[in-house]
């Protein structure tokens, strides 16, 4: 037997390390070539990286949480000797001589094994860690998801079909069993603990959002806008296009806030900490918060100035879904000039969104709400929806934040506006 070290290799889009998220093996488990081994993650997008060669796994470098960086030893294989001779085997610690790396697996020898890919099971890290939870063989699930994605409800559905392939139920944690023959105890004291390491995603979520609030002295401004006639126009092009999807509050409000944006170029800024730069930019790329079974993620739908309103629908449709099936690209991931969020149904009355550096605002919706106002000196009943904004208040004055806010009110109150460029008189 020889041993063959696996090297992180160089992922792409200038990757200088990467984080253990899962490993898919153990010490003594025996793979073959092209076996998920473990999934990492760069930024956002989360990889599965292949065994370049089949052998027994002899040593793992690093648990979840670590992070490995490019070129340092990632797993240890044993292997045989015309395994080991194919390979160009090295003794623990070495690359074999002249070997690079491409596509995530060592070439050596000129003879390359197989590339970096995606597993031939597609399904995102959350719906992995529930299949196995639920004890279910992805490999027999079939997937409804783009390309062949295994979804979440692809897994509900397989786990309520007979005959699926489920793992031996566990023994309950609670520590509190049941005398045969008698009912358990249904307010039985329950004092056990979990802990869960914060890795992947939420790692990066939890940075990103600490370093945010340390650095940025945020601003909230909260206006409410009547959105009444914004619904009847919604609902009218709904009832005319029934092929479309139907529209949503967002499309208006991003189409709306890219027209805004022209009289406050200010705040469609991202801000250089490194060089002490402010860059404002003439395109609108606006984020668009989506929360997803693995965190919140901002896919970013560029040139919203230039789009149509059906356009701007479909891009948000369509990014939503892609960062949701964990298929968002690192591009798609980056660039945003400005964000929106919008917690729908659940919007509340308020909130205070944290702004997405290195941006320095962010606009939140919160829920439509029917409520009794008074118009013309009578009461009568409106829909009305807040509009929570952060502004990076280094940059941003008080007095131009809130007067973006109010022209985007004005937009939405009187919704024929908003498809009309800039309007001298807001």
């Amino acid at each position: 037997m020889s041993e063959y070290v696996f090297k992180l290799p160089d992922l792409g889009e200038g990757t200088v390390e990467a984080e253990i998220v899962q490993w898919h093996v153990k010490p003594g488990d025996t793979v073959a070539e092209d076996q998920p081994l473990v999934e990492l993650m760069t930024d956002k997008a989360a990889v599965e990286v292949p065994a370049p060669v089949g052998g027994r796994v002899a040593t793992l470098h690093g648990e979840p949480g670590d992070k490995v960086a490019v070129g340092a030893p990632l797993v240890v294989f044993a292997i045989d000797a015309p395994a080991a001779e194919a390979a160009g085997a090295q003794p623990a610690g070495a690359q074999p001589e002249g070997a690079a790396t491409r596509g995530g697996s060592a070439i050596s020898n000129g003879a390359a094994t197989p590339s970096l890919r995606m597993q031939r099971v597609m399904a995102s890290p959350a719906t992995r860690r529930r299949a196995r939870e639920a004890g279910i063989e992805l490999a027999g699930v079939a997937g409804s998801g783009p390309g062949g994605r295994i979804l979440r409800t692809d897994l509900t559905a397989a786990g309520a079909r007979p005959g699926t392939e489920r793992a031996a139920a566990t023994a309950p944690q609670s520590g509190v069993a049941p005398h045969a023959g008698t009912a358990p105890a249904i307010w039985a004291a329950d004092d056990t603990t979990s802990e869960i390491k914060v890795i992947g995603v939420r790692r990066l979520i939890a940075e990103r959002m600490s370093e945010a609030k340390r650095n940025i002295p945020h601003f909230a401004y909260v206006e409410e806008a009547d959105i009444t006639e914004l619904e009847s126009l919604r609902q009218h092009l709904n009832g005319n296009a029934p092929e479309q999807a139907p529209l949503t509050y967002l499309p208006f409000v991003v189409l709306a806030l890219a027209r805004v944006l022209e009289s406050f170029p200010q705040c469609n800024v991202r801000y250089d900490a490194s060089r002490g730069v402010l860059i404002r930019h003439r395109a609108v790329h606006v984020g668009i918060a989506t929360q997803t079974a693995d965190g919140l993620k901002v896919p970013v739908l560029r040139h919203a100035e230039s789009l149509p309103l059906w356009d701007i629908a479909a891009g948000i449709r369509r990014l939503s879904e892609r960062a949701k099936a964990n298929l968002a690209s690192r591009e798609e991931l980056m660039g945003s000039t400005i964000t929106v969020t919008s917690l729908g149904k659940l919007g509340g009355i308020v909130s205070t969104p944290v702004i997405n550096a290195p941006e320095v605002a962010i606009v939140g919706l919160n829920k439509a709400v029917e409520r009794a106002v008074v118009r013309d000196g009578a009461i009568v009943v409106r829909l009305i929806m807040n509009l929570s904004s952060s502004f990076d208040h280094r940059f941003v004055d008080g007095y131009d934040a809130a007067a973006m806010i109010q022209a985007l009110r004005e937009r939405l109150e009187h919704p024929a506006t908003i498809f009309i460029p800039k309007v001298q008189a807001l």
